[in-house]
């Protein structure tokens, strides 16, 4: 495939006119268009939260967080997805520093490089939260290098600076909020580590409000839907799309601490009546199977990332509950999302089209003839990365490209197909391999079960691949029946599979083909 560039339709002017603020000017805003004392926030334990609660505690907080980080730029947040960690994050602004969103479920010693990449040396997290998600050891740890700082210890330091702020703020926010660009840095998010060590994400305001806006215009949502996320926002995905993008059109939100409480968010999507769902195509699965019947028909879509979205997905939405599962596509670096496919509009086995504003460019993959590797640029591309090895020390991409190392195809009517990770193609014997189809070849005969492929060198072809996957007793010659059946090269079917209890999954939900591949060595010996 020769280098192909294509655009998408152009963002509207009101959404490039309203990209050009804060994220807590979008806040501010929305509190002001919807009105102070509209419920737009349902908390994990079940309370309502309105704009005007939420802007009273970002002021409030943000008078003790200006002491406590006088002398930071950048203050970590430890907390899981719910009304604390809106409050942390635009107060964290309000105070004049940027916020970093750390991955608690990722050990003392990621969090660690993550602190000293950002750099950052406080960390905001809450008493409550440590203790029910028993961190108390990792706390310890941190707290050798860092200073851990408690929302509940905030809130009886607001003294009267605070309660001022928290009246007079909403009044005359300039006299109180730092002054800032929409270029400047927005929030400091890591990449997943799926294949490697994190690396920071610098976003912009600008870039976080551009796909809230794009999303807006890509897919279609009613005035009156309730969303509902489980997602943690530390991850991108659960930040901008299930957070964020809510609460700053005026849309309600039932936030979830935590998308492993299978039966729990169940019952609380019946309960909240909520209609807009973010997953994963494991996580959905899972909330199907411990919903009652009719459990989760007040849902009209469920949008799914981080992992393709299989067919039987699909219909056991519509089947049961009647919803329809729009698949998506995005990644850290992007604010995250890139395309997705619309409701009344879903093209199965694709990602849809690419949201507004976005220009791609597709770039010679060598062994595959009819697809590329994807290069992005945009108004909600990062400004770039920092890492380990030069903290704090921006590397801006190169005339605003991004290279998302996914090779794709896209069809004559701009549909985009995820055929798999550059890194995720294996060459054995002179032909390139998808460790994508690999996988989709297992997903279609053991639909219940989780797999991932994993490349490990071969004296004799190069590299060969194996098959890790929680399935009792996966017999391969299923696999390669199949295969034969559906027109799947022979060489695409492992020679080797591994039966594990349970397949790596990170926090974020995505496969952890880190551990994935050390499995796959260990057993090759």
């Amino acid at each position: 495939m020769v280098d192909t560039l294509t655009v998408s339709e152009p963002l509207s002017k009101t959404a490039r006119r309203r990209i050009k603020r804060s994220l807590l000017e979008a806040f501010l805003d929305a509190c002001k268009t919807h009105g102070a004392d509209t419920e737009i926030v349902t908390d994990g334990d079940g309370k309502a939260v309105s704009y005007r609660t939420l802007r009273q505690a970002v002021f409030a907080l943000s008078a003790p967080l200006s002491t406590h980080c006088e002398t930071d730029k950048t203050v970590g947040i430890l907390l899981p997805t719910g009304a604390g960690a809106v409050i942390a994050l635009l107060a964290i602004h309000a105070a004049g520093c940027v916020p970093a969103m750390l991955n608690f479920s990722a050990g003392a010693k990621t969090l660690q490089i993550a602190a000293h990449t950002a750099p950052l040396k406080t960390i905001v997290t809450a008493r409550k939260f440590i203790e029910l998600a028993g961190l108390e050891r990792l706390i310890r740890e941190l707290s050798q290098n860092l200073d851990i700082i408690y929302l509940e210890d905030l809130k009886e330091e607001i003294g009267l600076g605070g309660k001022l702020r928290a009246v007079l703020g909403p009044i005359f926010p300039k006299l109180f909020l730092p002054r800032v660009s929409p270029e400047d840095t927005g929030v400091i998010l890591f990449t997943s580590g799926t294949e490697g060590h994190p690396k920071g994400v610098v976003l912009t305001h600008s870039n976080i409000l551009a796909n809230i806006e794009q999303i807006e215009q890509h897919v279609k949502i009613e005035p009156t839907d309730i969303f509902f996320n489980p997602l943690p926002t530390f991850h991108c995905y659960g930040l901008t799309a299930g957070t964020l993008w809510p609460i700053f059109t005026g849309r309600r939100v039932v936030l979830h601490p935590s998308p492993l409480q299978t039966k729990t968010i169940a019952k609380r999507i019946f309960q909240t009546r909520s209609t807009v769902l973010f997953a994963t195509d494991t996580f959905l699965q899972q909330y199907m199977r411990a919903s009652a019947e009719g459990g989760l028909n007040s849902l009209r879509i469920a949008v799914c990332g981080a992992e393709r979205v299989r067919e039987e997905t699909r219909h056991t939405a519509q089947e049961r509950f009647s919803f329809e599962v729009l698949e998506g596509y995005g990644v850290t670096e992007c604010a995250p999302v890139l395309a997705a496919n619309q409701p009344g509009d879903i093209r199965s086995g694709t990602i849809g089209k690419m949201l507004p504003g976005i220009e791609t460019r597709l770039e010679p993959v060598e062994g595959l003839t009819d697809a590329g590797r994807l290069w992005v640029r945009g108004p909600n591309i990062m400004k770039g990365y920092i890492s380990a090895d030069d903290p704090g020390e921006l590397m801006p991409l190169k005339d605003g490209w991004h290279d998302t190392g996914d090779v794709v195809s896209v069809d004559e009517d701009g549909y985009w197909v995820i055929r798999g990770r550059v890194k995720r193609f294996a060459k054995i014997g002179g032909e390139m391999v998808s460790l994508t189809v690999v996988e989709n070849c297992a997903a279609a005969i053991w639909p219940d079960h989780m797999h991932a492929a994993a490349i490990i060198p071969d004296p004799k072809k190069g590299e060969r691949i194996i098959l890790v996957t929680d399935h009792p007793d996966p017999k391969r010659g299923e696999l390669l029946a199949w295969a034969q059946n559906h027109g799947v090269p022979e060489i695409s079917v492992p020679k080797k599979i591994l039966s594990v209890a349970a397949v790596p999954v990170l926090g974020t939900g995505k496969l952890d083909y880190v551990s994935v591949t050390n499995l796959a060595k260990n057993i090759a010996g």
